[in-house]
């Protein structure tokens, strides 16, 4: 991953060229946004949580095939995390079916524990389903590699990242909804990062789908802490966790494992 940063004609020009990528893309499949429309949307694409107001737009380019937005991450993964996840394949397997497992999980505690909101229990219905479904498709790569599922170990990175979780009941479901999405987001680099690793075709293009799909749970997660809480207030905390999960990341050992 390059970290070179755009000069502003460098950007203007990229966002310029996305803008008539996207408004062609939105035309042929009748979005009825051409490119001048579009621009503002290529814009809320990188500019961390401006694209709140426009999620549901961005959600449906991004069905089509359009890039979703760069990874808010403020620690980028290393070289050594991903050799030490080839090293030692099998362990990551393990490790990954386990944390689908409980992603299923914690959708489930959601929709149970926000009865009230409708939307947030439609989605965390169906995002629990997608996670089990995930952990199916891990659990017929262990078995095809001769191994067998293990018993759940305790995710330290998760464990760190909760205690950032407040008490009261609007800043715990912002909490929430917030450390999820970014939990979501390291997830989509490092299977991004696991998919340019391999190089057996069928497992590969597994994670590339995997990764796609953390994005999407990513910005799921964002949508809806802009439907129940002020954006001033998501912004706020979100600039807050995003420092606190860099840190814990830089923290942690480096192991054959997602975190």
């Amino acid at each position: 991953m390059s970290t070179r940063e755009l000069s502003d004609s460098e950007r203007g020009s990229s966002q310029f060229a996305q803008s008539a990528k996207l408004g062609s893309v939105a035309q042929q499949n009748g979005l009825g946004m051409g490119p001048k429309a579009m621009t503002s949307a290529v814009i809320l694409l990188h500019s961390g949580l401006s694209f709140l107001r426009s999620y549901r737009s961005i959600r449906e380019l991004s069905l089509l095939g359009y890039p979703m937005p760069d990874s808010p991450l403020r620690h980028q993964t290393t070289a050594e995390w991903l050799d030490a996840v080839l090293a030692d394949f099998d362990s990551f397997l393990l490790d990954h079916a386990a944390a689908e497992k409980k992603a299923s999980g914690m959708a489930v505690s959601m929709l149970s524990h926000y009865p009230d909101k409708i939307d947030l229990v439609t989605a965390m219905a169906d995002l629990a389903i997608e996670e089990l479904t995930h952990y199916r498709e891990v659990v017929k790569w262990i078995h095809k590699r001769g191994l067998q599922t293990a018993p759940d170990e305790k995710d330290p990175y998760v464990i760190e990242f909760r205690k950032s979780l407040r008490k009261g009941k609007d800043e715990y479901m912002l909490d929430r909804l917030l450390t999820a999405s970014i939990i979501e987001a390291r997830g989509a680099e490092r299977f991004a990062l696991v998919a340019e690793g391999l190089t057996e075709p069928a497992i590969k293009k597994f994670y590339q789908s995997i990764a796609r799909s953390e994005q999407r749970h990513y910005l799921l997660f964002l949508d809806l802490a802009g439907q129940y809480l002020p954006r001033d207030t998501i912004e706020c905390r979100w600039d807050e966790l995003l420092d606190i999960e860099a840190d814990i990341v830089k923290s942690l050992p480096i192991r054959a494992r997602l975190h």
